[in-house]
């Protein structure tokens, strides 16, 4: 009789994968807010993960690529392949009734997400200037965010809570300019405020500028 095959099971394979990924990008990381962009090479990260420089090459291609890869990962807060908008903090914003509710949920959201961000935004924000290299990452960040404020402008305005006469687009570009790294830097890192005066802060900011 010949032995029954058992199918063959990749899983441990990928999840070996993912976790060799993560290291690249958690030391791609501490390297970058520690060296900067520009000093820190493909291969210092490599060694500092654990991998080979060959390894980095195939998962990410360019040392661009990993650094929009750090920054996907202290945005989101984990490396789980799930976008913010569908993330169950966001569905709660949606469930939300009262317009006014839901900006002060976002804006709590957000600012815990730029604490975790700000120093490779500003990495890559800064950096393109001396290095072409990071021009197109950061178009790339600018073209997500106004596509995230372009969602929930929608829905702030589908709860016809908005002030009379507010249109989409205006919705969108006031919403995009408050999620601005600048903001961020220069009140908070700059000028010492707390996150709770900063969150209640851009609460308001935002609330007057599309509500009633």
């Amino acid at each position: 009789m010949n032995p029954v095959k058992r199918p063959y099971d990749a899983s441990g394979r990928r999840e070996q994968a993912r976790a060799r990924r993560l290291a690249v990008v958690v030391a791609a990381r501490e390297l970058f807010e520690r060296d900067g962009f520009r000093a820190t090479t493909l291969a210092a990260i490599a060694e500092a993960a654990g991998v080979s420089v060959e390894s980095v090459y195939k998962n990410f291609g360019n040392k661009a690529a990993v650094v929009k890869a750090v920054f996907d990962l202290v945005i989101a807060g984990d490396d789980e392949q799930v976008p913010i908008a569908e993330r169950p903090a966001m569905q709660l914003i949606r469930d939300e009734p009262d317009v006014q509710r839901k900006i002060a949920m976002f804006v709590d959201g957000l600012v815990k997400r730029l604490a975790r961000s700000a120093k490779v935004q500003i990495l890559i924000r800064d950096g393109r200037h001396v290095d072409d290299a990071l021009t197109p990452v950061w178009d790339t960040l600018n073209e997500e965010g106004l596509t995230g404020m372009t969602m929930l402008g929608h829905h702030l305005l589908d709860t016809g809570q908005l002030r009379e006469g507010i249109e989409l687009d205006e919705v969108r570009d006031l919403l995009w300019n408050y999620l601005a790294i600048d903001h961020y830097e220069r009140l908070v890192l700059s000028q010492g405020w707390t996150h709770e005066r900063y969150r209640q802060w851009l609460t308001r900011a935002m609330t007057t500028a599309v509500c009633p």
